[in-house]
């Protein structure tokens, strides 16, 4: 089995937030990242699917190919937008990174099993020191 990562970066802003909740009940629980005139992140996406490669090919797919997929499906629609307001696959979900991974995950899965890979792990850097992994 031949894992193979590719990265990407974007900038986006967001607000963690609970419509249902108040100001003072979000700044308790999500601190500052609750501003409501939004903050924003510099983030690195890891996405790693798997496979074995091709005979005829030598490769799991073609690193083209699932550059296009994520500049497509995620990085033209996030990057310097607002995750809350701007992004479809976002929508009605709390802005965390958990989420997000979990989003990129469901927007991405479909379009690379096409190609005949697997999606093994989606990772997204939020800032220098918190990472979150997600393996569906």
């Amino acid at each position: 089995m031949i894992y193979l990562t590719r990265r990407e970066r974007f900038c986006a802003a967001h607000r963690m937030f609970r419509e249902d909740w108040t100001d003072e009940q979000n700044q308790k629980v999500f601190g500052k990242c609750s501003n409501p005139n939004w903050h924003g992140h510099n983030y690195e996406l890891w996405v790693t699917v798997k496979g074995e490669p091709s005979s005829e090919l030598g490769f799991v797919i073609n690193i083209n190919v699932i550059k296009q997929i994520i500049q497509e499906r995620i990085i033209n629609k996030i990057d310097h937008k607002n995750i809350n307001i701007d992004v479809d696959f976002m929508q009605g979900k709390i802005a965390t990174t958990e989420n997000l991974a979990v989003a990129i995950w469901n927007e991405l899965r479909p379009f690379i099993e096409k190609e005949g890979a697997w999606l093994h792990c989606v990772k997204i850097a939020e800032t220098e020191n918190n990472t979150i992994e997600y393996y569906g």
